[in-house]
């Protein structure tokens, strides 16, 4: 089965997208009508529909177009981990199949220590208690407090969205980058997901460049912690969703040919743990 584990829908006339700015060439509806004639395309079978705003109310406006689309495998969404009830937000939403996970958008949060205040430890073990996944949108300057935070909640599962956006085709920016997903992939508890890299392309950067950063994240993590993903529709601002697919499936193919099938799916499936009633209706049903 072939899980693209990181897509997104929104509607910018919901007004809780702060990020995404009326002259965004993405600044418009994306919804499953959308996104389904590329999953036929490309031979996709389900996805992972994750957060892009920092409200509820996106939550709960994913998990109703989850409800009705089958090949939505669930659902990251996002909570309140600050609120004074989180942990029992968190636990009712557990009792949701199609809630899988949690993601606060900490690349927008100027403290790139927020994470690990302790006020945040109630929240945190409850994600793990209730077998949440916790994805971490970070930048790479950022790798540091995810370290930090898979050390200490080592029953925690971390699922790193784009391999912390590495600045493609700068060469000092790699290096620290590789330095320090050398350091996260020392801990079990944290998987990376290959998506988003085409969009981290610098001025001088290349196609080359994404493949050899997907070899080190491979050399890294190894087959079983890595997990594919398209970060469509943000994906179109840089490339195609088949060239995107190709191009990380060849990249894995490259490093062991026998990885493709966990990579590109049966991770995602191990590590979100979707409802099983859902794997039977995915887009090719």
């Amino acid at each position: 089965m072939i899980v693209d584990a990181h897509q997104h829908f929104w509607d910018p006339a919901r007004g809780d997208y702060g990020w995404l700015k009326p002259d965004n060439p993405i600044h418009r509806v994306f919804g499953t009508a959308d996104l389904r004639p590329l999953l036929v395309q490309t031979g996709v079978d389900a996805t992972i529909l994750v957060q892009a705003a920092p409200t509820a109310a996106e939550t709960d406006y994913m998990l109703g177009i989850a409800r009705k689309t089958p090949f939505v495998l669930g659902v990251v969404g996002w909570v309140d981990m600050l609120a004074p009830d989180a942990a029992d937000e968190l636990r009712c939403r557990a009792a949701d199949p199609l809630f899988l996970g949690v993601r606060p958008m900490l690349q927008d949060i100027p403290d790139p220590d927020w994470i690990l205040q302790p006020a945040l430890a109630p929240a945190l073990n409850t994600i793990a208690a209730e077998g949440l996944v916790f994805d971490a949108l970070i930048l790479s300057p950022q790798l540091g407090a995810i370290v930090e935070l898979a050390s200490r909640h080592p029953q925690l599962s971390i699922v790193l969205d784009h391999a912390a956006k590495p600045p493609l085709g700068e060469a000092d920016g790699m290096a620290a980058w590789a330095k320090g997903i050398e350091a996260l992939a020392a801990l079990p508890n944290v998987t990376c997901k290959v998506s988003g890299l085409l969009t981290e392309l610098r001025a001088h950067g290349s196609r080359d460049d994404v493949v050899r950063a997907i070899a080190v994240l491979f050399d890294l993590f190894g087959a079983a912690r890595l997990i594919w993903g398209s970060d469509w529709p943000v994906l179109t601002l840089a490339g195609d969703y088949q060239d995107w697919f190709e191009l990380a499936r060849e990249a894995v193919a490259a490093k062991e040919s026998s990885a493709v099938r966990a990579v590109m799916g049966d991770n995602a499936i191990r590590i979100y743990r979707p409802d099983k009633s859902r794997l039977g209706r995915h887009i090719r049903a």
